[in-house]
C-alpha cells in the first residue's frame, strides 16, 4: 500500500444459504458454494496484486459465514477467526468500536445482511438510513485513515455476477 496510515477493510456477505432453523445453522447452497468459490479466487488474486500482504480474516459464528470464510481462508492461505459481534442483528456501531481497537492494516469481515450493508453505509456515509445492498457473496472494499463513522471511502464493490 502506498500510504502506511491507510487502513483497508473488505466486508463480505456470505454466499447464498438455504432455508432452515435455527438461523445460525443454515448452510450454503450449491449456488452459494459456487459464488464463494468465484469470489475467493478473485479476492486471492486481487490481494496478491494490490494489497501486498495478507489480511486478517474474521467471520460471524453462523455456519454459512464460517463456510464462506473457510473457502476464503484457503484461497488466501490465512486462518479464519470467529468474531461473535458480526451476526445479522449486531449493531454497526459495536463493530466500529471494535475496529477502532484493531492495529491490523487489512481486515476481511464475513457476515450477513443487514449488518454488512449498515456497517458499510455507516463507515462511508456516516449513517445507516439506506444501507448498502449486498448480493450474496458481495464484497465491499473500504479504505480509511481511521474506522469512524463517515470516514471511509468505498474503493470497490464486487459480486459474483460480475465475474466470469
Amino acid at each position: 500500500m502506498s500510504n502506511s496510515s491507510t487502513y483497508r477493510l473488505w466486508i463480505m456477505r456470505h454466499g447464498e444459504a438455504g432455508p432452515g432453523r435455527p438461523d445460525e445453522q443454515r448452510r450454503l447452497t450449491l449456488q452459494g458454494e459456487r459464488e464463494v468459490e468465484k469470489m475467493a479466487e478473485w479476492l486471492a488474486a486481487y490481494v496478491a496484486a494490490e494489497a501486498g500482504s495478507s489480511p486478517r480474516l474474521l467471520a460471524s459464528p453462523y455456519r454459512r459465514a464460517q463456510q464462506t470464510a473457510t473457502r476464503l481462508g484457503e484461497a488466501l492461505s490465512v486462518p479464519v477467526e470467529t468474531l461473535p459481534l458480526i451476526t445479522p442483528d449486531d449493531a454497526p456501531e459495536t463493530v466500529i468500536e471494535w475496529l477502532l481497537t484493531q492495529t491490523d492494516k487489512q481486515l476481511i469481515l464475513v457476515s450477513h445482511m443487514p449488518l454488512v450493508g449498515e456497517l458499510a453505509a455507516m463507515l462511508v456515509e456516516g449513517h445507516t438510513a439506506r444501507g448498502i445492498g449486498f448480493p450474496t457473496a458481495g464484497v465491499a472494499e473500504l479504505t480509511a485513515p481511521v474506522w469512524a463513522s463517515g470516514c471511509a471511502h468505498l474503493k470497490r464493490f464486487v459480486h459474483p455476477g460480475q465475474l466470469t
